[in-house]
């Protein structure tokens, strides 16, 4: 199994970086190899079941998820269906006294397919480095620069 935990301090609140986070249906306009984002149903107002769809070039899944959110504090991520074994995610959001948000990311993760996951131990820090580099670019896009 694959795991990255990052920590990061971004000059953005606790609640942009959460709303940012938990706004998923955008994840198509800016997350690296996410092909197609939705939230298909809200099962309260803090539980929603969404979607994805991330390819690179011939490869294309879907993945189905069950998000639960703790405003402005946490965001869980439980892997329902796709082409994973595994998938545990979770982003927290720590709010500092200088109005700054330090961000922590979990996400381990093994694909059933013996080659996918051959593939993506070679790749997996760069990749996950790059898909949370493209929130941090994301916030800059949404509330400018510091």
């Amino acid at each position: 199994m694959l795991q990255h935990i990052e920590e990061k301090t971004l000059p953005y609140t606790q609640k942009q970086m959460f709303d940012l986070v938990a706004d998923v249906d955008q994840y198509k306009d800016f997350a690296p190899w996410c092909m197609a984002s939705r939230i298909n149903k809200w099962e309260e107002k803090n539980i929603f079941y969404a979607d994805l769809v991330v390819g690179y070039n011939m490869f294309r899944e879907r993945f189905s998820s069950k998000v639960v959110l703790e405003p402005h504090q946490r965001l869980t991520i439980e892997y329902l269906s796709g082409p994973l074994k595994h998938l545990k995610n979770e982003w927290s959001f720590i709010a500092n006294k200088d109005g700054t948000c330090t961000i922590h990311f979990n996400v381990e993760f093994e694909f059933k397919n013996i080659l996918l996951q051959a593939l993506a131990t070679r790749f997996f820090n760069k990749v996950v480095k790059r898909m949370v580099s493209s929130f941090e670019k994301r916030a800059c896009d949404l509330y400018g620069k510091p």
